[in-house]
């Protein structure tokens, strides 16, 4: 199993520990992964780190795509690819109608069908076989519809790109994991209980048969990411998870429409990710947080003291060995439990 870690800022500040970023570097963890939402880009802090390190591998853990055209993220990729060394991973997604409408003032549209013409655009930059010609629902290149001059011609990218670069998507309905099963090389769900790969199995065997290409789990990378927290006390240690499922259970949504809410009744959580969102809907962040059952905690999280972390790992290590964790990506700020990690994994 290959280690990752998020690289992230909370607060009104954006700052990166650069002692954190080498240290991965240097313990031999596969990858870095940057994020953004309604805050920070993802893109500078993963050229930050690409210049900061040498062997590790840096990804977007999401590239939000609709405030991007793809071939500009196309350009972004193969630029940030070029001046690493080919350590760059490109990590798409369409983030929610809340963020992309309400902060982003675009359209949502139609995500999956979005991701599927993103990836065959630019999987033909990458290519460079031919100018980019491409006529869909989203995207059109050149583009003739209104407003247009009329004037835009095909182009074939200057720069030559790496083929074989990996694309990921972050995923967790059933919707979006079988898309990136059959559109591009991994995908990164927010929370994933490494004993229950069958939430998973169906969707991604269902993307594999409509793929174009014959695929298996060999070619197909699940790198979830996993809060971790060491602390002899299990209740300080549980709490940074409890809230960040609170948050993203109870509040990354609407009430009839979030994703990780669905994930959470499908481990076998209904009524407890009904309590959770009703409770964070209705304002009482508090209380959806002490909502949070212990064992949902641990399904889905590494807390408590290194002695139970260990213990938990073992799981992550047999579901390695069966593919079905390609990379476990570690959310900790911490360099003493990046080093425990190590000893244990790597």
């Amino acid at each position: 199993m290959k280690l990752g870690l998020t690289i992230s800022s909370n607060g009104s500040r954006f700052d990166l520990d650069e002692n954190l970023i080498k240290e991965a570097d240097k313990l031999g963890f596969h990858s870095l992964w940057t994020s953004e939402s309604w805050g920070h880009d993802a893109v500078t802090p993963a050229a930050w780190a690409l210049a900061l390190t040498k062997n590790i591998k840096v990804g977007t853990g999401i590239i939000q795509m609709t405030t991007r055209t793809p071939t500009m993220v196309a350009m972004t990729a193969i630029t940030l690819a070029h001046l690493s060394g080919d350590r760059f991973i490109l990590g798409l997604g369409p983030s929610g109608p809340q963020v992309v409408e309400g902060w982003h003032g675009v359209p949502y549209g139609k995500p999956l069908t979005r991701l599927r013409e993103y990836v065959q655009i630019i999987k033909q930059i990458l290519e460079r076989k031919k100018p980019l010609e491409f006529e869909g629902e989203h995207y059109q290149f050149p583009f003739r519809g209104d407003g247009s001059t009329g004037l835009g011609i095909p182009l074939k990218s200057i720069l030559h790109g790496n083929r074989g670069m990996q694309i990921v998507t972050g995923a967790i309905s059933p919707a979006g994991v079988s898309a990136a099963a059959s559109l591009v090389d991994g995908f990164i769900p927010i929370y994933m209980d490494p004993s229950r790969f069958d939430v998973f199995s169906d969707h991604i065997e269902k993307g594999f048969q409509k793929s174009e290409q014959k695929r298996s789990l060999n070619e197909f990378a699940v790198m979830p990411m996993c809060i971790v927290n060491i602390d002899d006390d299990i209740e300080k240690a549980s709490q940074p998870a409890r809230e960040n499922i609170a948050f993203y259970v109870g509040g990354m949504g609407a009430r009839n429409k979030n994703f990780y809410n669905d994930y959470a009744k499908r481990i076998g959580f209904e009524d407890a990710a009904v309590k959770i969102q009703d409770l964070f809907l209705d304002g009482k962040r508090a209380e959806a947080c002490a909502a949070v059952p212990q064992e949902l905690v641990d399904q889905v999280a590494l807390v408590g003291s290194k002695e139970r972390v260990a213990d938990k790992l073992v799981e992550w290590k047999e579901a390695a060995d069966k593919r079905h964790v390609d990379t476990l990506i570690a959310r900790t700020k911490s360099i003493d439990t990046i080093r425990f990690l190590a000893e244990q994994v790597l």
